[in-house]
């Protein structure tokens, strides 16, 4: 095997690990108690989700991943806990349920499941929902205050309205994009990825050191210029590397 077949082997199985390039589209911050949560849509060439942080006192972060048709049964059952939440009399700690939990749902979405808990403590009445992968993997969770339940449903609400409920993309061009490649130069590696979103078509052009990485984005209207302006420096580059022909002697 060649190091080039070597090193390109090296940097697909590097490649798996590195996140899809993916955008934001927009964020809604909400600060429930001493918590605050972040709501973000995200879009790579998969589609739409929403990715929700809670962020606690100390620092420590929990993330959920939604596709935005889960996003939109969980918004549903925003409300119907809500209603419950509402219908409860004053916290009695004197009196607990025995496992702490009130109300219980199941969501199941492909490969993830996620699991929405009602529950009263010493602390209070909190909704935690766990989002779990079927193949395995660590089980992720955020702890959001009862009293935050109808904030939180209305930001998801208002999201959902502006972005939709659909998890595939909707956008122009319906063909099979190019391929991404890798390239690997000395001790960095390149990727190129072509991706699509709701401004059109797209590369990233991807560079990876160590645990150093940054990209550039280059629509696909200015492929073509930028494509002449590479060539134009690795023409002049030439000239002025290649020593001259026998007959410019």
């Amino acid at each position: 095997m060649s190091d080039r077949e070597s090193g390109d082997e090296h940097g697909q199985a590097q490649r798996q690990l590195l996140p899809p390039p993916e955008q934001e589209l927009a964020t809604k911050v909400l600060q429930i108690q001493s918590k605050r949560f972040y709501l973000d849509v995200k879009e790579n060439r998969r589609g739409r989700f929403i990715k929700v942080a809670e962020v606690g006192p100390a620092g420590r972060k929990s993330r959920l991943l939604l596709a935005m048709s889960s996003a939109l049964e969980l918004r549903d059952h925003l409300t119907a806990f809500s209603e419950i939440y509402a219908s409860l009399g004053p916290p009695n700690p004197e009196n607990l349920p025995e496992d702490g939990k009130l109300k219980s749902e199941l969501m199941v979405k492909e490969n993830r499941r996620y699991y929405l808990d009602l529950k009263e403590n010493s602390r209070g009445r909190f909704l935690r929902i766990s989002q779990t992968i079927t193949q395995g993997g660590p089980r992720s969770q955020i702890a959001l205050p009862a009293q935050g339940m109808i904030e939180f449903r209305d930001a998801l609400t208002d999201l959902l309205e502006e972005f939709g409920t659909d998890d595939e993309t909707s956008f122009g061009f319906k063909g099979a994009l190019p391929e991404a490649h890798h390239m690997r130069v000395e001790n960095k590696n390149f990727y190129f990825d072509v991706g699509q979103n709701s401004r059109g078509i797209y590369m990233r052009i991807s560079e990876v050191k160590s645990n150093f990485r940054t990209a550039i984005t280059i629509p696909e209207k200015s492929w073509s210029r930028f494509r002449d302006i590479f060539t134009e420096y690795v023409d002049k580059m030439k000239d002025l590397t290649e020593p001259p022909s026998e007959g410019g002697k």
